[in-house]
């Protein structure tokens, strides 16, 4: 599928509603397409990834299946078995603490993954450091403000994150998965960039709406508009020497 597009967006966008009762499909067809993206900038035949909270390992098998020799780091045993057996070679890590040397990887893979640790500039630092001069970091959220920010709460979270948590118990019986300040935290489209930005041991490839039809590297630039439009920031920041 072209990137972007309207046809992407919509098959995307039509699995994610049914992300929870066909989980293997929806993340299979997300993980074929963070592969096509980060191709446009290096090659997956060959590098060594490191998949960094990767569940159950859809991105890892499919870096694998291009011919990267790709290793999948979860801190939370109950995702990395969710959907069946996990990858092989697999391992249990948190992601502020890699098992990893300096520089021991080509390309580090980070999925909706930043939303959900307390500190994203600490977890951000750790995936540059295993990454060699030269090579890719990808790192993509949802921020707090875009209509999917509260997750399975959402859109009701713009209303605030506790009253969002009462409607998703009254309508479902069952508590949410996600609460904000434990396990989801509000990260900012324009704080990230200017983080990011004023680090002198990368370079921003590009930052861009990662699931946006058109206009995907526009919506980022337009300070206030990017923290609703954006839905989800996709960056490919290069590691510099």
């Amino acid at each position: 599928m072209r990137d972007p597009s309207l046809r992407r967006s919509a098959v995307l966008f039509r699995a994610f509603l049914r992300e929870r009762t066909d989980p293997g499909h929806c993340y299979r067809l997300l993980a074929r397409d963070a592969a096509d993206q980060i191709e446009r900038y290096a090659p997956l035949r060959g590098a060594v990834v490191a998949d960094v909270g990767g569940g159950s390992g859809h991105f890892t098998a499919e870096f694998r299946r291009r011919g990267a020799r790709a290793w999948l780091f979860e801190p939370d045993a109950a995702e990395l078995t969710a959907h069946g057996p996990p990858p092989e070679g697999a391992v249990l890590a948190d992601g502020y603490l890699l098992p990893l040397a300096d520089g021991a990887v080509d390309i580090c893979f980070s999925s909706n993954v930043l939303e959900h640790v307390a500190d994203p500039q600490t977890f951000l630092s750790e995936l540059i450091r295993v990454t060699r001069p030269g090579g890719l970091i990808y790192v993509a959220f949802t921020n707090w403000f875009s209509p999917w920010g509260g997750h399975e709460t959402a859109p009701w979270h713009y209303l605030g994150a506790e009253r969002a948590r009462a409607r998703y118990r009254r309508r479902t019986g069952q508590a949410a998965k996600h609460t904000l300040g434990v396990n989801l935290f509000a990260v900012h489209i324009g704080r990230t960039l200017r983080q990011v930005r004023a680090r002198d041991d990368i370079a921003v490839v590009t930052a861009r709406s990662r699931y946006a039809p058109f206009l995907a590297e526009a919506i980022p630039r337009l300070p206030g508009v990017r923290e609703v439009a954006t839905w989800n920031l996709l960056l490919i920041l290069r590691r510099l020497p």
